[in-house]
């Protein structure tokens, strides 16, 4: 494909990294992908991007290398190392972590990557599974406003609002908060459903009303039919939930920021994880309230 648009490396093809890399693809961006299974890498190439055997070999040639994989152990595994993307990129090139990790990390990886001539701006996403999908993402940016506007008509394939936050590390801190949001969200939504369940009503029509006022959310939206149906196949799993509330809580704790309910559904989240039910979507919250209501799931 001959054009003048970045070449773009994608690490990282999960639940996520997949559709979004295709969306890249649909909009005319050459992609050359790497992730660890080799079929995940096929899907990739059969939507027409290509595909690599190592992260030095898809990043080699790249404008823009995209990074989005599950954790900071990951985001460092991939980042540095002699067969790293620190390594083996080429001066000049532009990273970016879509990935949700620790603020600390995303700082630190910019500073070791300026070194190597490398620019690099923290970009995680919100809207789960269904927004990468429709390229509806939310992503807030951490880094250099000459770097973002570089990166924005390609985040623009990606997403639709689109924001610097502030330097390194502030799209982490915004997305910490918005993963407290969420889970918090979540909770409120779980119990409301198993007091309306327990109080014989039409649980279909009171969530729909509920929605249409100030109760309404884009979490009550996107989960309803997970509450309806119980159906916990995961757009977003409990298992990176727990990660986020970590992050969020270590964070929050570091600049002196109490987070009293964020804490206690934190702590619902790891119980979750403990009974076994942390590859399950973030909507099986409310298996966890069923639980202390006296049901058997």
């Amino acid at each position: 494909m001959s054009n003048n648009l970045p070449k773009v490396a994608w690490i990282g093809l999960g639940i996520m990294g997949s559709p979004m890399s295709e969306n890249l693809v649909k909009a005319g961006y050459d992609v050359t992908g790497y992730t660890l299974e080799q079929d995940k890498v096929d899907r990739l190439v059969a939507a027409g991007g290509n595909g690599s055997s190592s992260i030095a070999d898809a990043v080699r040639d790249a404008d823009v290398v995209i990074t989005m994989v599950p954790a900071s152990p990951q985001v460092e595994a991939i980042a540095y190392g002699p067969d790293g993307i620190l390594e083996n990129a080429r001066r000049g090139a532009l990273l970016v972590d879509m990935s949700s990790i620790t603020p600390q990390t995303s700082v630190d990886l910019a500073e070791n990557a300026a070194e190597k001539g490398i620019r690099v701006l923290d970009a995680p996403v919100s809207g789960g599974e269904a927004g990468a999908i429709e390229a509806v993402l939310s992503i807030m940016v951490g880094g250099e406003q000459a770097d973002f506007d570089a990166a924005k008509p390609l985040l623009e394939a990606l997403g639709k609002t689109i924001v610097l936050c502030g330097p390194h590390g502030s799209g982490q801190t915004v997305k910490a908060a918005n993963q407290l949001i969420v889970a918090v969200n979540i909770q409120a939504c779980a119990e409301a459903v198993v007091f309306l369940e327990k109080s014989g009503v039409d649980l279909a029509a009171a969530l729909d009303v509920l929605n249409g006022g100030l109760a309404g959310s884009t979490v009550l939206t996107r989960k309803k039919d997970n509450f309806l149906k119980r159906d916990f196949a995961p757009g977003f799993r409990i298992d990176l939930h727990h990660k986020d509330m970590g992050i969020v809580t270590d964070a929050a704790r570091n600049v002196g920021a109490a987070l009293p309910v964020g804490g206690v559904v934190a702590q619902l989240v790891a119980s979750l994880r403990a009974q076994g039910d942390g590859g399950l979507d973030h909507s099986a919250l409310l298996r966890s309230v069923e639980r202390l209501s006296g049901s058997q799931v």
